[in-house]
């Protein structure tokens, strides 16, 4: 075995679970180099009883099968109060999670995408309010389905044109096929398989030959408004998005381990699902970490670490900035975490996710409004979002805290840790 340091106790549960395998051997904080300084739980307001409740909540949803292990990245004041490994990275192979495990990102790709565009626009050349169209004619002619009361479409002109402000927070008109009873939403492509045919031009192509689902600026609706906004980024910088994030976000934040492609560094640490969802018994599978996808696409194909999300979280904390390395500007990056769902447009943010109740949404970022409602703790300001395939951000500014979670758990128990997640990380906090 190997030799178990913790940096606080263990109750005897887990360690009986540590030497069946069930449980990493990692430290609350582990050795060596870490994406962020290290520090004691209690000097950053954090109770080690506390944590050792997260610690048995994997355990338990471990030794159940019901997840086949997890990354947990907590950081308050800029610093690393609990970054451990828990379970296994490949439940088929027996292979133990690791902090270096690479975990598909799916829908936390978006947060990148939305710095990207806000770079473009922080440099003169992506205003907020030019159109869509002016990038992508297509999307200018596309036609608004109405659905009638005899269960046919009509098809209308927009009201509107569909601004860049409209990618960042899904008021564009778009949709994703297999969510909700929207009947455009059997038209367009799901939104959680890869598109591993045709280029970026080719996915243009397929999007704008359909409806949209409401008027431009209407409606809140969950869609591919981001990889179209992916799209314009490449348009407006001349690079794929994958090469535009490397220069400008990846590479300077120091994140060595994210990125687009299926590279012989990441096939042996990508985190991986149980071949059947725990709940129903259905096969499930996380498709980006086992065949390239041929374009960038920016609302749901990237890959990374958590330990590489969570340096990008703290470059938001702090502003825009990390390691005197300057992102975004303090202000936009205020303007990107406020509430960008006026009163006029229809909001439908828990419509995603159950807890999201008091939820509003910004630049790429779901923004927490009301102090009440939601189902997890957490104040104003608060801004997340989270990938289908098991993983999770979010930051809250008033607490100054940013935690990441890593886990190959596709099916709908991904929800339920999201949440849980939240409960534990706020239950282990003395202030």
């Amino acid at each position: 075995l190997m030799t178990i340091r913790f940096t606080h106790a263990v109750r005897p549960l887990a360690l009986a679970l540590a030497a069946a395998g069930l449980f990493s051997s990692t430290p609350a904080v582990a050795a060596g180099p870490t994406p962020l300084p290290a520090a004691a739980p209690a000097q950053a307001g954090f109770s080690s009883d506390g944590l050792k409740r997260l610690d048995e909540f994997f355990v338990r949803e471990i030794a159940a099968k019901r997840v086949p292990g997890a990354v947990v990245a907590i950081a308050r004041d800029g610093k690393l109060v609990h970054y451990k490994a828990y379970g296994q990275r490949d439940p088929a192979s027996g292979a133990p999670m690791t902090l270096d495990t690479v975990f598909g990102l799916a829908s936390m790709t978006k947060i990148f995408t939305s710095v990207a565009a806000l770079q473009l626009t922080e440099d003169g050349r992506l205003p907020l309010r030019s159109t869509l169209s002016e990038y992508y004619p297509g999307f200018g002619t596309m036609k608004v389905g109405v659905p009638q009361a005899d269960g046919t479409l009509q098809l209308v002109d927009q009201k509107r044109p569909i601004y860049i402000h409209d990618l960042f927070r899904h008021t564009s008109g778009l949709t994703y096929g297999g969510r909700g009873d929207h009947p455009i939403a059997k038209f367009y492509p799901s939104g959680t398989e890869p598109p591993y045919a045709g280029d970026t031009q080719a996915f243009i192509n397929t999007i704008t030959r359909l409806p949209l689902a409401h008027q431009p600026g209407a409606v809140f609706e969950y869609s591919f408004s981001t990889d179209v906004l992916g799209a314009v980024v490449e348009k407006v910088s001349g690079k794929r998005l994958g090469a535009q994030l490397r220069e400008k976000v990846w590479g300077p934040l120091g994140m060595k381990d994210t990125g687009f492609e299926l590279s012989d560094s990441f096939k042996p640490r990508v985190a991986r699902a149980f071949a059947n969802n725990p709940l129903d018994g259905k096969p499930q599978s996380i498709p980006v970490i086992d065949k390239q996808t041929q374009f960038d696409c920016g609302g749901a194909c990237a890959m990374g670490t958590v330990g590489d999300y969570v340096r990008f979280g703290q470059m938001l904390m702090n502003g825009g900035t990390l390691d005197g390395k300057r992102i975004l500007s303090p202000q936009w990056v205020r303007h990107m975490t406020a509430n960008h769902l006026g009163p006029e447009i229809v909001n439908r943010v828990s419509f995603v996710e159950g807890h999201r109740e008091g939820f509003s949404f910004g630049l790429g970022v779901a923004v927490r409004t009301s102090a009440g409602l939601s189902a997890v703790p957490g104040n104003p300001g608060e801004y997340s979002w989270n990938g289908a395939y098991g993983t999770q951000f979010f930051a809250d500014p008033k607490e100054r805290l940013v935690v990441v979670v890593g886990t190959a758990a596709p099916g709908e128990l991904r929800k339920y840790y999201r949440e849980q997640v939240q409960d534990l990380v706020y239950g282990a906090m003395t202030r």
